[in-house]
């Protein structure tokens, strides 16, 4: 199933990514999902370890609840524009209770300047 995720989505999308991150689960390290990601960097949280892509997992819980479940659209190109709003929305105007309720874009210039 993996396979048939992966090999479209580079053929159909963006190309080839620079880094895939995934578990150690059988379906992510099986030779055939080697062989097709074989020019990608492979991004593996250690076993047994829940917490190394807990950023990534908190983010898309956030916007799954946030927006994908509530707003229903009409097609995929919809749901990609809406995505791509609600990631601005949620980097630009969302206070974020991890870093004191502030807004991620004016954290990051502070700590830029």
């Amino acid at each position: 199933m993996v396979i048939k995720a992966i090999c479209p989505s580079i053929r159909l999308s963006h190309g080839k990514p620079e880094i895939i991150n995934s578990d150690q689960g059988g379906q992510y390290t099986c030779p055939a999902r080697e062989e097709a990601c074989e020019e990608i960097r492979i991004s593996m949280d250690g076993r047994s370890r829940c917490l190394d892509n807990v950023w990534i997992v908190r983010f898309w819980r956030t916007i799954k609840r946030e927006y994908v479940y509530i707003t229903p659209t009409d097609s995929v190109k919809e749901l990609r524009e809406g995505i791509k709003d609600y990631i601005e929305y949620h980097n630009t105007k969302r206070p974020h209770q991890d870093i004191e309720h502030r807004i991620p874009r004016t954290k990051y210039t502070e700590i830029d300047a």
